[in-house]
């Protein structure tokens, strides 16, 4: 492994500094884990040198949403977002995530990548992020404090607003976990933990992000014929608490409404009002033209208590489902445009369903589609939460018409992984191939923005937003956070079914001024740091 002491010299490239700047050919000197000089440099003795001939030199990418909570502590490569250039995830995203947790068996289903039996050795979210430091990510992280974790250590699975005295717990584990390093806080209001989670508790909460210092991230309510009222909430929440928001995916308002481009351009309008009173709001929007989720997530969070013989007794009774049948859900949200487009992207125990859809197998089986769900449910009891759909509920020009939108960043909405890791089941569509597709598609194949406008949203807008000023750009003095790649080359080879493909075109990647990819290869070298907000 190289030490903090060997300079590295990056030579002859186009440099892209992540500011928006015209690129121009140079070099970057890195020494003891920083950027020494940058333009015409003098090669020093006993140095590394790359040459970037032909290449691009950038900031190394940041994943503003990202689901890697568990499987970065499980599996610390990173090896799908190493291979895309990013050197910075933001973990705790849409109330999901690792931290603050009580007994571990109540908090599997607000874990992506997590399957049972494996370990969760923390409670708090210091403790957490101890526990990733110990396994020496290959890339940095940072932490949101999860609002389904709070609701679940303090509420439960009552759908409900928390009373006096749970909103005072709450803000209690919240305040503790910024003070242990989180970075804001987000919420997921259509998960079954928070659809009970008042907007009156959700700016209480934000008002102890804001005396913190952090910023809030909402995955918005989006009640069917809400697409206004959803955007206004989160806008409100922000506004009265005086924190900085981000709204997550914000095209998915496109399907609670009919009118679906309309949705989506009155969300940016009132985006845009905000920012003309002085609001501090961005958003995010994932790189595909489907929405995903698990499909456990159309049942009630009651569904699930108590041991796996009650579930399935549950979801085998007719009375009971009947009580379920009703329920809105973020599953019945996506299936606006048909059951046909619901479509299961994995079943473990039974994986001849998997690329099947709702439709097609209530139709073959006779059942009507909830009755469907829940006989594919109770047949995947071992794995009930790892089940997840596809629901191709957007159009190009839907998902794509946010990035318009200069305040607009990709994320992955994923989970990092390798691809011999124990956890390759649990792998989420767009893990190996947001950050190449959303290069390949804007800048090479519609060309609707320029190299250094693509790479802007990717590294220094994403590091404003989580107030990085040494990260997210080339400047001397900043961290050595650097992607080197092909711009004729980088492109996503994953799939819809097939995603676990890893990109092309990435030559060479530095997190912390070492080199994690040289020559198109991974060196093994794990520098990444866990980020703790002082």
């Amino acid at each position: 492994m190289m030490g903090m002491n060997s300079p590295i010299l990056i030579s002859g490239g186009t440099i892209v500094d992540g500011r928006g700047g015209e690129p121009f050919v140079g070099d970057v000197l890195v020494r003891d884990g920083r950027i020494a000089e940058i333009g015409v440099v003098a090669k020093p003795e006993q140095v590394t040198e790359i040459d970037a001939r032909g290449l691009m030199v950038t900031p190394g990418f940041i994943d503003i949403h990202s689901h890697s909570d568990f499987t970065l502590f499980n599996d610390p490569r990173s090896v799908s977002q190493i291979t895309q250039g990013v050197t910075l995830e933001v973990v705790g995203n849409c109330g999901h995530g690792c931290a603050p947790i009580t007994t571990p068996e109540l908090f599997h289903r607000n874990i992506y990548g997590y399957e049972p039996g494996m370990d969760m050795p923390w409670r708090t979210v210091g403790q957490y992020l101890d526990a990733l430091e110990a396994g020496k990510p290959a890339v940095n992280v940072i932490t949101l404090v999860p609002n389904g974790n709070l609701r679940i250590a303090v509420v439960g699975d009552a759908e409900r607003p928390a009373t006096t005295r749970e909103r005072k717990q709450m803000r209690s584990l919240l305040k503790q976990g910024m003070e242990e390093g989180a970075w804001g806080y987000s919420t997921g209001l259509e998960y079954g933990p928070e659809v009970g989670c008042s907007e009156e508790e959700v700016t209480e909460l934000c008002g102890v992000v804001a005396k913190a210092g952090g910023f809030y991230a909402t995955h918005t309510r989006n009640r069917d014929g809400e697409a206004r009222e959803t955007i206004e909430e989160a806008i409100r929440a922000g506004e009265r608490a005086g924190v900085p928001l981000q709204i997550s995916h914000i095209s998915s308002v496109s399907r609670i409404a009919k009118n679906r481009r309309w949705a989506i351009e009155q969300a940016i309008e009132q985006v845009e009002r905000a920012r003309a009173r002085g609001l501090d709001v961005c958003y995010d929007m994932h790189t595909r033209t489907f929405g995903m989720t698990n499909l456990s997530n159309a049942l009630p969070a009651w569904a699930f208590e108590g041991t796996s013989a009650e579930i399935v007794a549950r979801l085998q009774d007719r009375a009971t489902r009947d009580r379920m049948r009703t329920h809105r859900s973020l599953v019945t949200s996506l299936s606006q445009m048909g059951w046909d487009r619901v479509v299961l992207f994995n079943c473990p125990a039974h994986p001849e369903l998997s690329r099947m859809s709702i439709a097609e197998l209530a139709q073959g089986w006779e059942l009507d589609i909830f009755d469907t769900i829940c006989r594919i449910l109770a047949g995947e009891i071992g794995s009930l939460h790892s089940v997840l759909i596809l629901a191709y509920v957007y159009s190009p020009e839907l998902v794509h018409f946010a990035f318009d939108d200069p305040y607009c960043m990709p994320g992955s909405d994923a989970t990092a992984l390798a691809l011999d890791t124990k956890l390759r089941g649990t792998l989420l569509p767009g893990a190996f191939t947001w950050a190449s597709w959303y290069y390949r598609y804007f800048v090479r194949d519609t060309q609707r923005f320029t190299r250094q406008e693509a790479i802007r949203r990717l590294t220094s807008l994403p590091a404003q937003r989580l107030g990085l000023k040494d990260r997210g750009v080339l400047r001397v003095g900043a961290w050595a956070d650097m992607a080197i790649f092909d711009p004729q080359k980088f492109s996503e080879r994953g799939t819809d079914f097939d995603p676990g493909q890893i990109a092309t075109g990435m030559q060479h990647v530095l997190v912390n001024g070492e080199l994690a990819i040289r020559d198109g290869q991974l060196t093994g070298d794990r520098t990444g740091q866990v980020l703790r907000r002082a």
